[in-house]
């Protein structure tokens, strides 16, 4: 079921959303315990690979060049840098990784090329990867399944009418285009939302109408709850109550049964008894570690004793599609013999060096 029929429209969705909270969470536990088991919990790391300067205008993000906020940019990681902190995150228990650059869009450079072997090395961890990489073409889509990646996340952010308050420099097509430029070259789609930005309730309702509306909906959608960042146009936005985040996890639930829906941004916010309440109404994922991008987050030790209290599960990687094949990539491949071939020469070159010897040149007495 790609959507549940009997919530296919924005009135009919709008009443479940408001529906007093206990009969909706136990309406949402009821569909998340047919498709689901309840028990498990997927456990996925964040790394921002590329952190700041990014030239977009989004109303909730520090990363924005243009905004004044304390993050520390950095240009892109180093792949080996990257490998190693998927090796701690898997070690800590995490069986998904995501990716994260502060791109506008993803550009056919040497940068790419490295988020490709990041790619290519995380897969043969037996992880999962996902990567947020800004707008993606269906070329350079082809590439990263080639590589091995499992998802691409690319948030709708809230319903098409209140985007345009939240952001100028991407239209709302431009981000269904990327969605679907993943999904044409094979990738799984992670898209959900942020709330708490001043949308309205009939907002929140909107964006899961856009992904009705898709042939194919996204395989996860994250739901997250705003956190205002300082030096941000939505800096003075008033936080949302617990319970709201809840009801948009069980809206999310029934309305997309084989989604997993992932509880992300805010949970620094929330207590164990509310996020107990999320995973009862159908969250099936939480980001771990200290830190989402560039926001709190709460840190994998007080994560792993919260599911030990619950009674929860962490979920394997590929649980729910088979593990890409990461197949060699003739770029990467072209760039290795170019740099080979390039230290021969240098290497040749000092080598004749060492070897010159000048020439015996007879001095004019001597002719």
């Amino acid at each position: 079921m790609k959507f549940n029929p009997e919530y296919s429209t924005k009135e009919s969705l709008l009443e479940l959303y408001q529906k007093p909270l206990l009969e909706l969470v136990f309406e949402a536990a009821t569909i998340h315990r047919k498709y689901h088991n309840p028990r498990e919990v997927q456990m996925s790391s964040l790394l921002s690979i590329k952190t700041g300067g990014c030239p977009e205008d989004c109303g909730y993000c520090p990363q924005a060049a243009r905004y004044h906020t304390d993050i520390n940019t950095h240009k892109i990681m180093d792949v080996e840098e990257v490998l190693e902190q998927a090796k701690n995150a898997k070690a800590n228990g995490s069986s998904r990784l995501c990716m994260g650059a502060a791109w506008r869009e993803v550009r056919d450079n040497k940068d790419f090329d490295k988020v490709v072997e990041m790619v290519q090395g995380v897969n043969d961890m037996d992880m999962e990867v996902c990567c947020t990489l800004g707008m993606l073409s269906e070329n350079q889509a082809k590439r990263l399944k080639n590589a091995g990646l499992f998802a691409y996340n690319h948030n709708l952010d809230s319903s098409k009418e209140f985007y345009k308050d939240v952001i100028s420099t991407r239209e709302y097509e431009q981000r269904l285009d990327t969605i679907e430029n993943a999904r044409s070259a094979g990738i799984s789609v992670c898209s959900g939302g942020i709330i708490g930005m001043g949308e309205t309730e009939e907002d929140r309702i909107g964006l899961l109408m856009s992904y009705m509306e898709m042939e194919n909906p996204p395989e996860s959608i994250p739901i997250n709850a705003l956190v205002a960042v300082e030096g941000t146009p939505l800096e003075d936005q008033k936080p949302i109550e617990q319970w709201e985040l809840i009801r948009m996890v069980a809206t999310t639930r029934i309305a997309f049964p084989e989604s997993v829906v992932r509880l992300s941004a805010g949970r620094t916010k929330m207590n164990m008894e509310a996020q107990a309440l999320c995973f009862m109404a159908g969250a099936g994922s939480i980001f771990a570690g200290d830190k989402l991008l560039t926001t709190p987050n709460p840190e994998f030790n007080e994560d792993q004793e919260m599911l030990s209290i619950l009674g929860l599960l962490p979920k394997a990687s590929f649980s729910d599609a088979p593990q890409p094949e990461t197949k060699p990539d003739p770029i990467l491949i072209e760039r290795k013999r170019q740099e080979e071939t390039r230290e021969k020469e240098l290497k040749d070159a000092k080598e004749t060096k060492n070897k010159f010897e000048p020439r015996n040149i007879k001095s004019v007495d001597s002719l």
